[in-house]
């Protein structure tokens, strides 16, 4: 009886390790087609895929779409890898709003159309020129561990690069890619991943590569956040409040919450003189703290409220530190409107008009529809991935439980990474994209964290910045895609 008992018991435990860890298989779907990029004919072929392979002990599971031109030779046709950011997003922004043949469908301003998202043609993606790989990091997108237990062991500022370096490098080896000239691109925390992945890739993998294109940038948390949900600025540590200001200056400029001297300047002069300000007295002021005098203090008040849109005594009243969310929260009050922060020119509705944090990203409610139902259409309809899965556009889960262990008791900073990626392989150039309406990651932080790397001076021309009148996603505004994929496209034709 204790034998048979001991035998039921063992088929329990092995059903449930069963059930525990399913087998993933790969999967893939794929379909020739043919499009206008660049005003060139391009046939070309699309591929959902998953990738698995294995990272240390634990098996992977990582989904991607790719677009690769037909009958070109691989050893002299460029390929790019790019991912969005979060902790927590997929790479539907960047595939179906950038780099993808078809993108997300909104009004030339970058507004939303209708309810459900549509899909138009994309001419502004750079396939004439470029084959483009679209990754999925864990616990988005389809991607997943065979064992769902392992899964957050990859919600890991490390071990999310070395899965990512894992699946470069075994694509390279899989499509014979090793002598393309080779392109990485990653917005929002993906340009933090950016970073430390093409380091880890140089140093050990022996991947170089020709370009590095960072979407809204964000490499060193000190300058932007504190908290993992990016919602406030950390006592003692006053850089964000002068670096967030010109974003601040051009968010109200946007709305026309300023004076006729301000209103009537254009927004790049304007900028200039904010950004003046930002760096001397303002910034001067913030050092000073409590010995701030009394006079100045009133004067660096008013000063703020001109450029801001904020009353002088909302700005006092909080020691001429207005975090983001106050901000967000206060430019449009009397509308009983808010801001966004992704994109600030996009207005949100809350509950009641009070408070100092807003209770959703507007920017990201008028884009997460869209960007589903798009995704969704492409995959399932016009590629046939048959799947059963939700795909994770945004995970939250992945987000409150993305571990920075690495960088206990210091900010994450991955800008030393770059460094020396850019000083030991010189030829790799990189290109920056920012949005003046960026609240999320702005340009002004950006700016300062370039030149606060310590680049050595032969390879600081190695940088190059673009500007454009938009937000974090700059390319759904349409005349920002259109500057933004003829400077990619300059990139390429001078760095391949």
């Amino acid at each position: 009886m204790a034998k048979d008992e001991g035998k039921s018991e063992s088929k329990d435990e092995a059903a449930k390790d069963e059930e525990k860890t399913p087998e993933i298989e790969e999967k893939e779907a794929s379909k020739k087609l043919s499009g206008t990029f660049g005003k060139k004919k391009t046939a070309y072929t699309a591929r959902a895929a998953t990738q698995v392979f294995e990272v240390g002990d634990k098996k992977v599971s990582y989904f991607y779409v790719d677009y690769v031109k037909d009958d070109a030779d691989p050893a002299e046709r460029p390929i790019l890898f790019c991912f969005n950011g979060g902790p927590g997003s997929s790479t539907v922004w960047l595939n179906l709003g950038l780099f993808g043949p078809k993108r997300m469908h909104f009004d030339d301003d970058g507004f939303k159309i209708g309810m459900q998202g549509r899909l138009v043609d994309n001419p502004h993606s750079i396939l004439d020129m470029c084959d483009v790989v679209c990754i999925d990091a864990m616990g988005t997108g389809f991607s997943r561990t065979a064992d769902k237990d392992d899964a957050k062991s990859f919600y890991h500022f490390k071990k999310d690069i070395e899965a990512f370096a894992a699946f470069i490098v075994r694509y390279l080896n899989r499509n014979g890619r090793w002598a393309s000239p080779k392109y990485l691109a990653g917005e929002s925390y993906g340009t933090l991943r950016a970073a430390g992945l093409a380091r880890e890739l140089f140093t050990r993998y022996n991947v170089e590569f020709n370009g590095i294109m960072l979407i809204s940038a964000v490499l060193n948390y000190q300058t932007v956040k504190s908290d993992v949900a990016w919602k406030l600025f950390p006592p003692g540590n006053d850089l964000p409040y002068m670096l967030f200001l010109p974003t601040y200056a051009a968010t109200a400029w946007y709305h026309e919450r300023l004076g006729k001297k301000h209103q009537s300047t254009k927004l790049g002069d304007f900028l200039e003189e904010v950004e003046t300000f930002a760096l001397g007295e303002y910034w001067t002021a913030l050092a000073q703290g409590d010995n701030l005098d009394p006079k100045t203090r009133q004067r660096v008040a008013r000063t703020l409220a001109a450029y801001t849109g904020l009353s002088e005594e909302y700005i006092d009243y909080y020691d001429l530190r207005v975090n983001i969310l106050r901000f967000c929260k206060e430019l449009l009050r009397d509308r009983r409107r808010t801001v966004g922060r992704i994109d600030s020119r996009y207005t949100g509705i809350d509950r009641v008009p009070a408070g100092d944090g807003i209770e959703a990203d507007p920017s990201l409610d008028a884009t997460g529809g869209v960007a589903a139902s798009a995704l969704n259409q492409f995959l399932r309809q016009e590629l046939g991935f048959e799947t059963d899965e939700i795909y994770e556009i945004m995970s939250g889960d992945v987000l409150q439980n993305w571990d920075y262990e690495d960088f206990k008791n210091a900010y994450v900073d991955t800008s030393e990474a770059l460094r020396e990626v850019m000083s030991r392989s010189r030829g790799t150039k990189v290109f920056v994209a920012n949005g003046y309406y960026d609240l999320a990651t702005p340009y002004f932080a950006t700016e300062y964290t370039f030149s606060h790397m310590g680049l050595d001076p032969e390879v600081r021309p190695n940088v190059s910045m673009e500007y454009y009148e938009a937000g974090h996603m700059m390319y759904v505004h349409l005349d920002s895609l259109e500057k933004l994929a003829r400077h990619l496209r300059d990139f390429i034709k001078t760095t391949a």
